[in-house]
């Protein structure tokens, strides 16, 4: 991965990220309610990380490919939707803990489909999924 490739996939992968903290804080009332916002979230990182590698990602594509990467982190998930569970009779708490656990997999998430992008780019002249 060149660095400028690097510098625009933090910054696809951060904005993404903040977005996901943002409406998982925001939700954390309502367990499972932001599951909808927050696959949102990442699919459009997913094509936007796509686009920084001259890949081509259609929408079906990018949900398959986050959905592949957060079956891979089933830990995370499980300890969010416990967490939800557990914090989400303290107001305040549950939304700091739903906000950075949404951020941290959208995280997670990210670079793991920026390395998947860079190997694909480097092994293959193909530029559509």
């Amino acid at each position: 991965m060149t660095s400028d490739q690097t510098n625009q996939c933090h910054i696809a992968i951060h904005t993404a990220a903040t977005t996901a903290a943002a409406v998982g804080g925001g939700l954390a009332q309502l367990p499972g309610s932001d599951n909808i916002p927050l696959l949102a979230i990442q699919i459009s990182m997913a094509i936007a990380l796509g686009k920084i590698f001259g890949i081509q990602v259609s929408e079906t594509v990018g949900r398959g490919m986050v959905m592949t990467a957060v079956a891979s982190m089933t830990g995370p998930v499980v300890a969010r939707t416990i967490s939800q569970w557990i914090f989400g009779w303290i107001p305040a708490a549950e939304n700091v803990v739903n906000a950075t656990t949404a951020a941290g997999i959208t995280e997670a998430i990210g670079w793991t489909l920026a390395d998947e992008f860079d190997e694909y780019s480097n092994d293959d002249d193909t530029t559509a999924f």
